[in-house]
């Protein structure tokens, strides 16, 4: 049966430097308190025994430079400057060597979060979806190619609100490196193009309001952009 009675959304794609085809989005997932200091101001331990993870929908991401409306439901919309990894070749129990090869390439994102409502539901040991799963709440930069960028090493990773900055940390800070992070997700779950992971964000986190614009990057990588308008 081929006819369908609501078409679904386009999926999208998301620009590679230099390159005339994009990356098309499938899966994201995201890694939970990889950085120690922002574990510590949001008031958490670290367990560096294995990363966790959350999901985001694929429908939900927008590319960078959009002007997005400020979500429903929330009080307090919080910023999380990530380094994005997509994932180009198919590993399941990959190790450090299969994991390093299956990286297509790497991006800037910013993980869009309803900060109260995340607190609210984890307070009650409920999962997240209200708090980070929201639309528009996934910004996505043009990516590179893994073999045209130096990194992840020690790379500054920053993010600025109307020019002034608020997270300035290096991705030498991350405590599960990007081949620890596939290593262990890939024994969960096969792996695919398609795939993206957030690797997490540096403390500094903190709301923003209408009319703000959010502007963030890793060294070498392209910049991502977001301006709020007002609620809709």
């Amino acid at each position: 049966m081929n006819k369908v009675l609501f078409p679904l959304p386009e999926t999208l794609v998301v620009p590679v430097m230099g390159e005339e085809a994009g990356y098309q989005v499938g899966r994201i997932f995201c890694v939970g308190r990889n950085y120690a200091a922002h574990a510590a101001e949001m008031g958490n331990e670290v367990d560096r025994e294995a990363p966790f993870y959350f999901t985001k929908a694929a429908a939900n991401a927008v590319l960078t430079d959009e002007v997005v409306p400020y979500p429903p439901g929330t009080d307090d919309f919080h910023y999380e400057m990530e380094l994005a990894v997509a994932i180009g070749a198919s590993v399941f129990r990959a190790g450090p060597a299969e994991a390093a090869a299956s990286v297509f390439g790497y991006g800037c994102a910013l993980d869009m979060t309803r900060r109260d409502l995340q607190i609210r539901e984890r307070k009650k040991q409920r999962p997240w979806d209200l708090g980070k799963d929201l639309e528009n709440g996934t910004v996505l930069a043009p990516m590179s190619r893994a073999g045209d960028w130096e990194g992840p090493a020690g790379q500054q990773i920053w993010l600025e609100v109307n020019g002034e900055i608020r997270q300035d940390a290096t991705l030498a800070e991350m405590i599960w490196s990007v081949t620890d992070i596939i290593g262990h997700l890939s024994g969960f779950y096969h792996l695919r193009p398609g795939d993206i992971i957030l690797t997490g964000t540096p403390a500094g986190v903190g709301a923003v309001q209408t009319g703000d614009r959010i502007r963030g990057g890793v060294d070498g990588l392209a910049p991502v952009e977001l301006t709020l308008a007002a609620a809709e």
